[in-house]
């Protein structure tokens, strides 16, 4: 019998849209086979415009919501201007690398929609930055990417792609 509990870091999936983006997370926190909560928050808005979806520790979900809105919040004060997706999700990637050797226990997606249209961003725990159309994230990702792969199109709309996600 092993003396390590296995990580269940729960499903994430983010879809991009020809008018939008979609994060979706299932809820359940768990710790090993101990289900600690059917409520718990993996999606968090970070701008009006800009959104994180993360699968991994629920500590450290929550410590890289609030560290990267307040991050954003403090840069779009100093230059006056929004910021763009690929700036939140490059600005991310420069905290998580920061961290490197205490690494968040959590990937973590960036998606939202700006000058250039929708954008998502795929992130690791040491900030590895990505773009797609759209990814799986946590224990669900290859049964997740298999649904999304068999209905996802570049003409799919929000409407869809959260029918989809779920």
């Amino acid at each position: 019998m092993s003396d390590q509990i296995e990580l269940m870091t729960g499903t994430t999936v983010g879809i991009r849209a020809r008018d939008g983006v979609v994060l979706a997370a299932e809820k359940r926190v768990s710790y090993g086979f101990y289900l600690m909560s059917k409520s718990g928050k993996k999606v968090y808005p970070i701008t009006n415009r800009i959104g994180i979806a993360s699968s991994g520790i629920l500590a450290d979900i929550q410590t890289i919501a609030k560290v990267i809105r307040a991050n954003i919040a403090n840069l779009e004060i100093e230059t006056k201007t929004p910021v763009s997706v690929r700036a939140a999700a490059k600005l991310l990637s420069i905290i998580l690398f920061q961290n490197k050797y205490m690494p968040y226990i959590a990937e973590t997606m960036v998606g939202g929609i700006d000058e250039e249209g929708p954008r998502l961003f795929i992130l690791d725990s040491w900030g590895s930055l990505i773009e797609d159309d759209y990814a799986a994230l946590g224990n669900g990702a290859r049964t997740a990417i298999g649904i999304i792969e068999t209905g996802y199109s570049s003409e799919i709309t929000v409407k869809e792609a959260k029918e989809l996600a779920i």
